[in-house]
């Protein structure tokens, strides 16, 4: 191959004319050029030398090449097969933002649409410690402003890696006023809005409606059992957002929005539950009692008119000299709805269930006459009253306005245990009254297979069961209601985010007694009202039936009654002709322990306060009204009301009731002495008042028929 051309280059780098080719008018090189210059690059390069190299290295090579490409391949079949679905996710993560979007919760209101509980929106602070620069100053700030210890404030601005952190949640409006003025600096703070459930009545029926966690879930209460039914259903934004967390424009935008949670509307009275918890918590600090429970329904519907739980705190602080007099303890709500969830002893007020038993089987007449002796052997243990008295000839009337232990444990050896039994759980007890609450009780009742020689003692007078108020009111409701159980209701329906408005399911009545035993027990009732035991639940015009109750306080986790503790109780219904409201108040060891002193008053007071609130009229005819009077505290004791007399003189000294003087009870056919502390069959009484006693304004003579002359056929 000849030599390429080898000379000087030009000035311009180009290389000079091969010989007999012309030049081109133009700066590119020609075809013939670029050519021998090709040549010429070619010609630098020494060749290859392969005689050296093996086809064993060269295979080695090559398998290395093969071996390589495989992994390639191998990788990318991992990452764009196999690992695919992981990878996109990851991507989507670091990308896609997802926020959840609470819903609304629903409020409750009462019957007639007041508000009870809503959800309002209210500002929670919160940083970003990211963008915190001087810890301890902003934690210093933000504690002067918001009253929160510092040393918190100081671990929540510096955590590592956190991109969020709360400060002070649902704070009010003022707070977060201050913060945002002192805005610039703080780097990192920000506000946003949360919702907070906010009850416009502070604390009214508070042990009733439940609590609300932080986080909007509730945690008791109605708030609780009907949690699903309030909380709604969450949306969601989705965004596609930079590593800064801008959103990014055209990206990625899904919105779900949230669906409000539906109210619930009950059958609660505003004014009258505010009214029922003032009543019960004036009682509870004037009798130095535990707590209470107090109810309200509707006869016909079985709705709960008002339902009151409140307690009284015991008072912390530093310890006092023995001689100085402890501060009264507040009453607050209870934590829980104790009238479902509590079971007690209920005492005399459950001998309704034996009487009406007895008087719907034929085994007794209310005017028949029993021969009651002062005590009576049952197994190993020796029953009394309350009150001493000699072997007295008593209808059943006379021993329930008297309410006589004695005389009621021989109306229910008449009755039997089975058909006792079977009356008990027909009235309710022993079952969940259907209300729904997750802590509800059904109660304490044996099986007659199982009763002892002293049940058929204990049992007829209350003793040796266990209820709730509930279901003690409802029982004492079917008696008002003609002898038709009706189940206890609370919720009366649901609304919707529409406006749909759905009533609760209500359970069919179930007759339990017939309408003629029902009205006979209405009559004795009324007695009980008017010469009984229970005197202090009259109201001024109307006629009023109930009961009283005074039992022994069982011990806790063990066997036995606990020295001088008593449930003093009022159960009854008005207007007794024809019955709108039933009540029922309960204290926990009141002083005194009597139920026809300190419960049956509050039931006088919440029975007047609704007829007028829900415009209830005396019925025309019927029934005589009940006139309002003073009543002695003997009076109000009944004469087997406590159950055991033998348990009574632990309590004796906590009892500030005076003795009544004898009286003179007139009839027209008969005039005769009455002991102190016995009841009259017959009367035109003159009572007087024991100190501390509520006034009534009524007179103090009052004329009165025989007890056993309105039930007699």
């Amino acid at each position: 191959m000849p030599s390429p051309v080898q000379g000087p280059r030009r000035a311009s780098g180009a290389w000079p004319a091969a010989a007999g080719v012309r030049r081109s008018r133009t700066l590119l090189p020609s075809p013939s050029e670029r050519r021998l210059r090709r040549e010429a690059r070619a010609a630098t390069i020494p060749d290859l030398d392969t005689s050296g190299t093996t086809p064993k290295r060269l295979r080695a090579l090559l398998l290395l090449c093969v071996l390589v490409a495989l992994g390639i391949v191998g990788r990318l079949v991992e990452l764009q097969v196999r690992q695919a679905p992981e990878l996109a996710e990851r991507a989507r993560r670091q990308l896609v933002r997802s926020e959840s979007l609470p819903a609304e919760r629903g409020s409750i209101f009462d019957r007639a649409g007041r508000d009870l509980a809503i959800s309002v929106q209210v500002p929670t602070i919160a940083v970003d410690p990211r963008l915190v620069t001087d810890v301890r100053a902003e934690a210093e700030l933000l504690s002067s402003l918001l009253n929160v210890d510092a040393a918190q404030l100081e671990e929540r601005l510096a955590r590592p890696g956190a991109k969020f952190a709360y400060v002070a949640r649902k704070v009010d409006e003022q707070a977060a006023k201050r913060v945002a003025e002192r805005a610039k600096d703080l780097p990192g703070v920000f506000s946003f809005l949360e919702p907070k459930r906010f009850l416009p009545a502070d604390s009214l029926g508070l042990s009733l409606l439940g609590r609300v966690g932080a986080e909007g879930e509730g945690l008791s209460g109605l708030e609780y059992q009907y949690r699903d039914v309030l909380a709604g259903k969450p949306g969601r934004l989705v965004t596609e957002r930079d590593q800064k967390g801008r959103e990014i424009p055209g990206g990625r935008i899904e919105f779900d929005p949230s669906a409000r949670g539906d109210d619930l509307v009950l059958t609660i009275d505003r004014s009258l539950q505010h009214e029922t918890e003032r009543r019960l918590a004036d009682q509870i600090a004037a009798t130095s009692a535990k707590g209470g429970i107090a109810l309200v329904m509707d006869t016909a519907s079985g709705d709960l008119l008002a339902v009151a739980n409140l307690v009284a705190e015991a008072p912390e602080g530093e310890a006092r000299p023995a001689a100085e007099e402890p501060p009264p303890a507040p009453i607050i709500p209870a934590t829980k709805n104790e009238a479902v969830t509590n079971v007690y002893e209920p005492g005399s007020v459950a001998k309704l269930i034996t009487v009406a038993g007895a008087i719907e089987d034929a085994k007794v007449r209310p005017d028949q006459t029993l021969s009651v002796p002062n005590a009576i052997q049952m197994g190993d243990h020796l029953y009394k009253e309350n009150e001493p008295h000699p072997t007295e000839d008593w209808s059943v009337t006379d021993i329930v306005a008297n309410s006589s232990n004695v005389g009621t444990i021989l109306i229910g050896q008449q009755l039997g245990k089975e058909r006792f039994d079977s009356y008990l759980r027909a009235f309710g007890f022993g079952a969940p009254t259907g209300l729904g609450d997750p802590g509800e009780s059904a109660g304490i009742l044996a099986d007659p297979a199982d009763y002892t020689a002293t049940s058929m003692g204990s049992f007829p007078i209350g003793q040796g069961i266990a209820v709730t108020a509930t279901q003690m009111l409802a029982a004492y409701n079917a008696v008002a209601n003609g002898g038709a159980y009706v189940a206890p209701r609370l919720v009366r329906a649901t609304v919707g985010p529409d406006g749909t408005q759905r009533p609760t399911a209500s359970t069919p009545p179930r007759q339990v007694i017939s309408r003629q035993t029902a009205a006979e027990m209405t009559k004795m009732l009324t007695e009980v009202v008017r010469v009984g035991s229970g005197t202090l639940a009259a109201v001024d015009g109307y006629t009023v039936a109930g009961k009283t109750g005074t039992a022994r306080k069982p011990l806790v986790g063990q066997r036995g009654y606990e020295a001088g503790a008593y449930v003093s109780s009022f159960a009854g219904f008005v207007p007794a002709e024809k019955p709108q409201l039933t009540a029922m108040v309960i204290l926990d060891q009141p002083t005194p322990i009597f139920g026809g002193l300190v419960a049956a008053p509050v039931f006088s007071d919440l029975a007047r306060y609704a007829l007028a609130e829900l415009r209830i009229p005396p019925p025309a005819g019927g029934l005589p009204w009940t006139v309002a009077r003073s009543v002695d505290a003997e009076s109000a004791k009944g004469v087997g009301d406590v159950g055991d007399a033998g348990a009574l003189a632990a309590a004796q000294a906590r009892s500030t009731a005076t003795p009544a003087a004898p009286v003179s009870t007139t009839t027209a056919s008969s005039t005769t002495m009455v002991r102190a502390g016995t009841r009259p069959t017959t009367s035109t009484s003159t009572t007087t008042a024991p100190a501390g006693a509520a006034a009534r304004a009524a007179p103090t003579t009052v004329a009165r028929r025989s007890v056993t002359a309105v039930t007699r056929r």
